[in-house]
C-alpha cells in the first residue's frame, strides 16, 4: 500500500466504516490470537527450561526499556492516526523525530547500563541492557507503517508480518533456552521479534518516506503526542513502580515468581484487549464529528470485551493451581495463589484502559493524563504496603489498588464519553452476573472431584466454567447472549 493512498484514505461513510471496522477486528484479533497461540507454545517451553531468578533479572531490565520507551515518540504517532488530514510533510517529519529520540534513546540506555545494574544489585543487567539497545533502533520502523495502516484501519498487512515474526521468535527462544542460553533467551527473542517485524513492514507496508528533520508546521500534532506523552510518563510510574519497588526489596527468586504470576493474569489484558483498542482508536477517530456514535460504540465494545474477560478472569482465578501445574510444571506452583488473586484484579485493569482510546479520539488526551496521574499515586502506594509481605503483598496490591483506580477512570472518561456510569453498568452487569455464578459453581464442583491429573482436572473445570457460564448468560441477558453467538457465527448485529 502506498503512503499517498494511506493519507488520502477518508473512510467515514458509515457502511464502509463498518466494513472496514469488521475486517480490521477480524484480522487484528485473529492474527493476535494466531501468534500468541504460536508464542505461547513457545514461551511455556522456555519458562520449564529458565528458573524463576532468569524471569526476576530480565524484569529488571524490562522496567529500564519500559522507562527508554516513554521517550520513543509513540505518541506523535498516536496524533497521525488522529488527525482528520495530514500530508506526506507531516509524515516525515514524525519520522525524523522518531529516528532522533529512539537513536538517542538506545545511546542513552548503552550509556547508563551499569547505573541500573548497580540499583538491582545485579551486575548481569548491565550487559542485558547493552544488548537491548537493538530493540530502539528497529522501533522507529515499526511504529510508522503501523501508524499509517491503523489510520486507513488496515490491519490485514500488519497481522501478515506480525504472525510471521512471532513464528520466527518462537522458533529462537525455545531453541536458544535448550541450549543454555538462560536469561539470555529472553533478550533474543524479542530482539528477533522486533527485528522481523521491521524487515516485513517496510516490504509489505511500502511506506518508507524520507526523514524530515525540519519541524515547522507539526505544532499540533507534537502538541497532542504531547499530551499523550504525558499520559503515558504518568502510566509508566503507576505500571512499573511494583518492579522498581520489588526488584530492591525482594531476591530475583521471588520476583519472577510474582512477574511470572503477572504475566499468566495479564494474558487477555496484554495480549488481546490492546489489539482492540488499535482497532477502536482509529475507529473512534473517525467518527469523532458524532459524539453519540462513539458513546453507542463505546458501550457495545465494553459489553464485548467483559463479556469475554470476566470470565477468563475469574476461570484463571478458580483454576489457578491446576493451571501452573500443568503449563509450567510443579517448580512454579508457587505462582498459583500469587496468579488466584492477580486474575481477580484484571477485570478493572481491563474496563479501566478501554477508555483511553475514546477520549484520545475526541481529541482529549489530557483525560487519559489523569487518569494516569491518579494511578500513579495510587498503586506506588499500594505497593510500598504490600512489598514487605511478598508476591502475595504485590498481588492484594493490585486487588486493593485497581478498583479505585478504576473508579477515578470512570469518573473522569464517561461524562468526555457522554456515556452515564448507569449505563455502563447495565452494560456489562450480565459478564458480571453470569461471571460469578460460573466461578462459585467451579469452586464447589471442584471440591467434590476425586483426585485427578492436574491436565485431567484443567481440562474438566474449564469444560464445565463455559458451559456453566454461557447457560447463566443465555438465562440472565438472552439478547446479549444472541448479539455474541451471531457476531461468533459472523452476523453482527445491525446495532
Amino acid at each position: 500500500m502506498q503512503t499517498d493512498a494511506i493519507i488520502d484514505a477518508d473512510p467515514t461513510e458509515p457502511l464502509a466504516l463498518a466494513r472496514r471496522v469488521r475486517s480490521a477486528v477480524f484480522w487484528r484479533s485473529g492474527s493476535q490470537l494466531a501468534a500468541q497461540l504460536v508464542m505461547w507454545s513457545a514461551t511455556f517451553l522456555v519458562i520449564r527450561q529458565l528458573t524463576p531468578a532468569d524471569y526476576g533479572l530480565f524484569a529488571m531490565s524490562q522496567i529500564v526499556l519500559s522507562l527508554m520507551a516513554l521517550a520513543n515518540g509513540y505518541s506523535f504517532t498516536g496524533a497521525l492516526v488522529q488527525s482528520e488530514t495530514i500530508d506526506r510533510t507531516r509524515v516525515a517529519q514524525v519520522f525524523g523525530a522518531l529516528l532522533l529520540m529512539n537513536f538517542g534513546l538506545a545511546a542513552v540506555q548503552f550509556a547508563l547500563a551499569p547505573l541500573a545494574a548497580t540499583y538491582f544489585r545485579q551486575p548481569l543487567v548491565a550487559d542485558m541492557l547493552r544488548l537491548q539497545v537493538l530493540l530502539h533502533l528497529f522501533t522507529p520502523f515499526i511504529m510508522m507503517p503501523q501508524a499509517l495502516l491503523s489510520r486507513d484501519i488496515d490491519f490485514r498487512t500488519q497481522a501478515r508480518v506480525n504472525f510471521a515474526a512471532a513464528g520466527l521468535a518462537a522458533i529462537v527462544g525455545p531453541v536458544c533456552a535448550y541450549a543454555g542460553f538462560g536469561v539470555w533467551t529472553l533478550v533474543i527473542a524479542p530482539i528477533t521479534l522486533f527485528g522481523a517485524r521491521a524487515i516485513g513492514l517496510a516490504v509489505l507496508g511500502r511506506w518508507l518516506v524520507w526523514p524530515s528533520f525540519r519541524f515547522k508546521g507539526a505544532g499540533a500534532i507534537f502538541g497532542f503526542g504531547g499530551a499523550i506523552l504525558v499520559s503515558e510518563l504518568l502510566w509508566f510510574v503507576q505500571t512499573q513502580a511494583d518492579i522498581f519497588i520489588a526488584g530492591r526489596r525482594l531476591d530475583a527468586h521471588t520476583l519472577g515468581i510474582y512477574t511470572t504470576a503477572l504475566f499468566l493474569s495479564q494474558i487477555l489484558v496484554n495480549k488481546f484487549v490492546p489489539a482492540l483498542n488499535d482497532v477502536a482508536f482509529p475507529t473512534y477517530a473517525r467518527m469523532q464529528s458524532d459524539p453519540a456514535a462513539v458513546a453507542r460504540a463505546f458501550v457495545k465494545s465494553a459489553r464485548i470485551i467483559l463479556i469475554a474477560a470476566v470470565p477468563f478472569c475469574l476461570g484463571l482465578a478458580v483454576t489457578a493451581e491446576p493451571l501452573v501445574n500443568t503449563v509450567l510444571g510443579p517448580k512454579w506452583l508457587a505462582t498459583a495463589p500469587v496468579v488466584r488473586i492477580l486474575a481477580l484484579s484484571m477485570p478493572f485493569v481491563t474496563l479501566q484502559i478501554l477508555y483511553h482510546p475514546a477520549t484520545n479520539a475526541l481529541g482529549r488526551p489530557g483525560i487519559g493524563a489523569w487518569v494516569s496521574a491518579a494511578g500513579a499515586v495510587i498503586m506506588p502506594t499500594a505497593f510500598l504496603i504490600g512489598v514487605p509481605y511478598g508476591a502475595m503483598g504485590m498481588a492484594w496490591a493490585w486487588l486493593i489498588g485497581f478498583p479505585l483506580h478504576c473508579l477515578v477512570a470512570s469518573w473522569l472518561s464517561l461524562p468526555i464519553i457522554g456515556v452515564s456510569a448507569a449505563a455502563l453498568f447495565v452494560a456489562i452487569r450480565p459478564a458480571l452476573v453470569a461471571g460469578t455464578v460460573m466461578a462459585l459453581a467451579i469452586v464447589a464442583i471442584d471440591a467434590m472431584l476425586p483426585p485427578l491429573s492436574p491436565l485431567l482436572r484443567l481440562l474438566l473445570l474449564t469444560a464445565i466454567g463455559a458451559g456453566i457460564y454461557a447457560a447463566a448468560l443465555a438465562a440472565i441477558a438472552p439478547s446479549v447472549f444472541g448479539e455474541i453467538a451471531g457476531l461468533i457465527r459472523g452476523r453482527p448485529s445491525r446495532a
